[in-house]
């Protein structure tokens, strides 16, 4: 079956929407993980929106395209997506990290509809990533794997023997989205992970590269939507930390900060709604 066209208006209005109920939850709970939540907005609006072949009301179908969030605490993103696909309620929303609650602090897959992979200990879900593509492989299942990574994860070691593992493999059904936003909790990670040496370090592992601006939803689809390799698939998304609020935008002290009503508010209206 073809891949239809990225529907870019809806796709642009769905990550709108994704923010805007990151800063409504962040206020709610009193603080959250507010900079690579709002970078991901773009990346989740086209994965839930265009490109995951799954089930809202069929969370467990067992032919569904598998997701995980590997940076965890990315996870008030995650939900804004799941929530306005339809897995549940939006205004489930506003329980997020309550006691009791679907919706804790990082994402449960024994508790949360739509949720694939426990995560939030970072470095571990491209293992889980590359588990799931084999599984296929072995149970001759046509579903596709995808894991969003953070460029502060991936000095995790783990993550590179995960990229080793599954190149060697060739895992073809497996597509690794990494959100790269140039920095990790506290500092910039250019020293690191240079960009331009990024994508010739995943190719040494024997992965198929692929580079957008991640804030761009047709460059998005159109990487994920390109023809297959016979080896993984890395999209680096170029994006900035604390995306959409201007006050945010490039600053690492966002990554995890509580907010006022007012920064609230002067945060939902630059996004175009009121409080």
């Amino acid at each position: 079956m073809a891949t239809p066209r990225p529907d870019v208006p809806l796709l642009k209005d769905a990550a709108r929407r994704i923010r805007c109920h990151v800063i409504r939850t962040a206020l709610q709970a009193g603080g959250g993980h507010l900079g690579g939540s709002l970078s991901a907005a773009e990346i989740l609006s086209v994965l839930y929106f265009h490109k995951l072949r799954i089930r809202p009301e069929e969370p467990d179908w067992p032919e569904r395209d598998r997701f995980i969030l590997s940076k965890g605490h990315a996870a008030m993103a995650l939900y804004a997506a799941l929530a306005e696909r339809g897995f549940f309620p939006v205004g489930e929303l506003a329980t997020f990290g309550v006691l009791g609650s679907r919706l804790q602090a990082h994402p449960d897959m024994s508790r949360t509809p739509g949720v694939d992979m426990s995560t939030g200990s970072l470095g571990q879900g491209l293992s889980a990533g590359a588990g799931m593509a084999l599984a296929a492989r072995i149970g001759r299942k046509d579903y596709q794997t995808y894991v969003l990574l953070g460029d502060g994860e991936i000095q995790e070691g783990q993550v590179w023997e995960a990229a080793l593992l599954a190149g060697e493999l060739r895992l073809a059904n497996l597509t690794a989205i990494l959100d790269f936003n140039r920095f990790s909790q506290t500092r910039a990670t250019a020293a690191v992970h240079p960009p331009e040496r990024l994508a010739l370090r995943w190719e040494g592992f024997g992965w198929a590269v692929r580079e957008v601006d991640g804030h761009d939803v047709a460059a998005l689809a159109g990487a994920l939507d390109a023809p297959a390799d016979v080896r993984p698939l890395l999209v680096v998304a170029h994006t900035i930390k604390g995306r959409g609020v201007s006050f945010m935008e490039g600053r690492p002290e966002w990554h995890s900060h509580p907010l006022t009503s007012e920064q609230a508010a002067r945060a939902l209206a630059e996004l175009g709604v009121a409080p």
